[in-house]
């Protein structure tokens, strides 16, 4: 075990290859990777990039109905779902994953659809193991943990992985998730994507442990602190982890050290509390940038190869998105039908006022 058994959360320990500048800083920890499968990781970590920015701009045009953004924690996502395996491990997200989705396999029109308010976009294709986006802060925990005792039951060797924030770890529900998965030794993974801020409280605020991976030790559980920022750091730990999972040896958190470069949400402004030194300094640590020195440094990638990749996921995006647009309405009875097996009196009743409100509203739309 190269990084479990040598890296202490109980001493702050983290592991790191890249530095910021893109060069390697332990030759000993470097993963045994492809140059394509580097290739790989950069180009979702700024497929997701973009569409990020992207919607954020449709958003403020009116298009989307709301957005969380993953810019600055593309790096640790990419990770951990290309170490799985698609048709039989499972990845229960919270709400900021969008390159995680990505890289599990959900189409991009469906992550639009989603936040255009089309709860269909969050139906993931055939043989892909991914969960709708979890709004409910720290619950994902505890349907992961339900995934995995039925996984360990059917001996099936599926690894369930659940992710939330430095927030979501003060939540109850976290720690009884945590604690049942260890009772029962399951095979699930717990990520906390620490990025810093729970909308606008510091994690400095939310809790005094020495860092979040060190909370796993009042369960029992091992744990580990990884630079959640660099790709390489990230895609060898989880290759250990999901292995050392997925060989019965029971449930691990995983801390990811990272930091959220946009805003909480589209209804959200950083710049009121987080400080400009502290952003600037994080920006210095982009998991693109640093990705991306060393592809250039390896001599596989370079900026016209850069510029080509641009422009051809700008208008990938730019399709998906009109697809998405053109497809975004879905029928009103679907919002009332699926809530229970049968349709209770009160929903009919909330159905048809519904309608007639949108009725009606059709029916006047050419009036004014």
């Amino acid at each position: 075990m190269k990084f479990i058994n040598k890296f202490n959360p109980l001493k702050n320990e983290e592991v790191k290859i890249l530095s910021k500048d893109g060069e390697i800083l332990d030759s000993t920890l470097v993963p045994e990777i492809t140059n394509n499968q580097l290739l790989e990781a950069y180009k979702l970590m700024n497929l997701s990039r973009r569409q990020d920015d992207f919607q954020n701009k449709a958003q403020r045009q009116g298009k989307l109905l709301s957005f969380l953004s993953s810019t600055g924690q593309e790096a640790c996502e990419i990770a951990y779902t290309m170490v799985m395996k698609k048709s039989v491990d499972w990845l229960v997200p919270g709400y900021r994953n969008n390159a995680a989705w990505l890289g599990a396999g959900m189409p991009m029109r469906n992550i639009m659809l989603y936040w255009m308010g089309n709860e269909y976009g969050g139906r993931s294709p055939e043989n892909i193991n991914l969960l709708p986006p979890n709004i409910i802060i720290g619950s994902q925990f505890s349907q992961a943990v339900g995934i995995a005792f039925a996984e360990k039951y059917k001996n099936s060797k599926g690894v369930v992985i659940s992710t939330t924030g430095d927030g979501g770890m003060s939540e109850g529900e976290v720690y009884e998730a945590m604690n049942f998965a260890k009772l029962y030794e399951l095979p699930v993974i717990f990520i906390c994507e620490d990025n810093k801020y729970a909308i606008s409280t510091p994690v400095v605020k939310s809790t005094k442990a020495l860092n979040i991976a060190s909370k796993a030790v009042a369960v029992g559980m091992p744990s580990i602190k990884v630079d959640g920022n660099d790709f390489l750091a990230s895609y060898s730990v989880m290759n250990e982890v999901i292995e050392f999972v997925r060989n019965n040896n029971g449930p691990v958190l995983v801390e990811f050290n990272t930091y959220r470069l946009g805003a909480h949400s589209s209804s959200d402004n950083p710049d009121v509390y987080r400080p400009k030194e502290e952003f600037l300094e994080a920006q210095t640590y982009d998991p693109l940038i640093r990705l991306k020195k060393y592809l250039i440094n390896k001599k596989i990638w370079n900026e016209k190869k850069q510029e080509d990749l641009n422009n051809k996921q700008d208008i990938f995006i730019k399709s998906e998105f009109d697809y998405a647009e053109k497809n975004k309405d879905y029928p009103l009875e679907d919002i009332f039908n699926f809530i229970y097996k049968q349709k209770t009196q009160d929903l009919e009743e909330q159905y048809k006022e519904a309608k007639a409100f949108f009725q009606n509203h059709t029916d006047h739309k050419g009036e004014h």
